[in-house]
């Protein structure tokens, strides 16, 4: 904590912003600011909320801090920016960005907000580096009530997912983030902007494209489909390359790669995969300042996975979906804390010494048990957890009484009308 503790300009929320982040990492099973504040010993939830809401300090700053402190442990010349989004399921119609739309989290569409986020991963680690919040634009950007009431930013306008994708990355170029590649799935690999900034920068892509994309080849002036140039690869030109491990061992796919490049000097490929089993293919545009060998491409290219994990540890080990806040301050404020959170874990798991091969080396759902068993262990008297049942059950009935109330409420004017 001592790395953002200047961005807090009073000593109250500089305590309040530790112990949250202490909560996100510690055994509670739902990370709210409710079971954050009785963990803490707090008669109330009023302090996280207020640290969320209405407390003076600037989330962007503090994850401005948390990049250089990851970038300080897990720096490489050849690091790789992974960008994806993620979906957050809602009730409701006021949680800022909020409509249905499709999600991966659910795999259909659902009433949820959808956050772009931007990874780093390096031969020492991976992490969540930067975040922005998806805006839709006719159901928000084109609702000035709606924006006023969720406390978003008069310059804030409607972005689209890669564009909001390119702001990270130049933030991340501004801030000397070493990298060399950049890497994401089809939606921003059909952004032709996005693929401009990165050469205009000298910054190698691998980036995702439907089997509908047409690319130049042979002469440079004939567009095919990606596909269609898939079928004609005779079976001795694909290549078996592990695109790094996964869970049950190295993630083996065929390779096979295609120069496209339409003017003399580039170095342009159209990189294809194929599942062994299903035969399933999955296509990728790829540029270089340099020339580069197939094996440098199918790293990048499975570095994207990173981030899908990242996703499933961020939710699963620090409760980056349990927030409770519907504006624009306090999303960006809880995501920003739950990125620490995790930074602290990732920061350790790449702090420990290599084990032997008859171990495996130590998980950060296994540093998180640990720092809950020796360090986080925070005993509370038994009045203090009965004072906390009454405390959540009587706000409870209120908040009932509260929805029958309007209930009845909206029943008697439909009845009138």
């Amino acid at each position: 904590m001592t790395r953002v503790a200047a961005r807090f300009v009073r000593a109250e929320p500089r305590a309040t912003a530790a112990q949250f982040v202490e909560g996100l990492l510690s055994g509670v099973e739902r990370k709210t600011c409710w079971s954050l504040a009785e963990r803490a010993g707090h008669a109330d939830p009023q302090a996280m909320q207020r640290l969320l809401r209405t407390a003076v300090w600037d989330a962007d700053s503090v994850r401005d801090d948390i990049q250089a402190w990851l970038i300080e442990q897990l720096g490489h010349p050849d690091g790789v920016l992974v960008i994806d989004e993620t979906g957050f399921l809602k009730k409701g119609v006021r949680s800022v960005g909020v409509q249905r739309q499709y999600t991966g989290t659910a795999g259909r569409i659902e009433n949820s907000q959808v956050g772009v986020f931007l990874a780093y991963v390096s031969p020492a680690g991976r992490a969540l580096i930067d975040r922005r919040l998806y805006l839709p634009e006719t159901t928000w950007c084109q609702r000035p009530d709606r924006l006023a009431a969720a406390g978003v930013p008069d310059q804030v306008g409607f972005a689209t997912k890669p564009a909001l994708a390119r702001q990270m990355i130049a933030a991340a170029l501004n801030a000397a983030v070493p990298f060399g590649w950049v890497t994401g799935d089809e939606v921003y690999g059909a952004d032709p902007g996005l693929r401009d900034d990165l050469e205009q920068h000298g910054v190698g892509y691998v980036l995702a494209v439907g089997c509908d994309r047409r690319v130049h080849v042979n002469d440079g002036r004939t567009l095919v489909r990606v596909d269609e140039i898939a079928e004609r690869i005779p079976t001795s030109e694909w290549r078996l390359h592990s695109c790094g491990p996964g869970a049950k061992g190295p993630r083996d796919y065929l390779w096979a790669w295609i120069t496209t490049a339409t003017r003399s000097g580039e170095h342009r490929w159209l990189l294809i995969r194929r599942n062994r089993t299903t035969g399933e293919l999955a296509f990728y545009l790829c540029w270089a300042p340099r020339p580069v060998p197939l094996h440098t491409l199918v790293t990048v290219a499975g570095s994207r996975w990173s981030i899908e994990e990242l996703f499933q540890t961020g939710k699963g080990q620090v409760g980056l979906d349990h927030y409770q806040v519907r504006g624009w301050t306090g999303w960006h404020r809880f995501i920003t804390l739950a990125m620490l959170a995790l930074a602290v874990l990732t920061i350790l798991a790449a702090q420990q010494p290599d084990a032997g091969p008859e171990i495996i080396a130590l998980t950060v759902a296994e540093i998180r048990r640990l720092l809950n068993a020796f360090v986080l262990a925070t005993p509370l008297p038994p009045a203090h957890t009965v004072h906390w049942s009454i405390w959540r059950r009587t706000s409870q009935a209120r908040a009932r009484q509260f929805h029958y109330q309007r209930r009845l409420g909206h029943y008697a004017s439909r009845k009138i009308k």
